[in-house]
């Protein structure tokens, strides 16, 4: 399977602990994106997102800095994962987000590469510029 890799950045204006916290606590995924998550805090754990659409595990976790988890799609190929990487810089206008994903599906890619942008960045700017 063709397999590529997604590059985005992302400026939020918040502190990075904010985005930290609302990627990774449950309730406040949930609040932002309008739909069910639950996602364990520690390295190893478990995460579902978007009423299980997405699932996978955490695999590294620094606070307020860095998340990384193995992660696919309900609708993806049996037991095929990508990697997620979001790190989180503080900048002038509050927090960069530098998002890295690899081994995305071809068939997939321009489905993620816009879901990114449309159920995630733009509804986290929307979410922080709520306060």
């Amino acid at each position: 399977m063709k397999t590529k890799t997604l590059h985005q950045s992302v400026v939020f204006e918040t502190d990075p602990h904010e985005v930290y916290e609302t990627l990774m606590d449950s309730k406040k995924h949930a609040t932002f994106t309008g739909a069910k998550a639950k996602i364990g805090r520690h390295v190893g754990d478990s995460f579902s997102v978007w009423d299980e659409w997405a699932s996978g595990h955490n695999v590294e976790l620094v606070p307020d800095k860095k998340i990384v988890q193995q992660w696919r799609g309900s609708d993806w190929p049996e037991g095929h994962y990508s990697v997620i990487t979001l790190e989180l810089k503080k900048v002038d206008r509050g927090t960069r987000l530098d998002f890295t994903q690899t081994d995305i599906p071809e068939m997939f890619y321009k489905d993620i590469a816009q879901g990114w942008k449309e159920w995630y960045w733009e509804k986290l700017k929307k979410y922080f510029a709520k306060g």
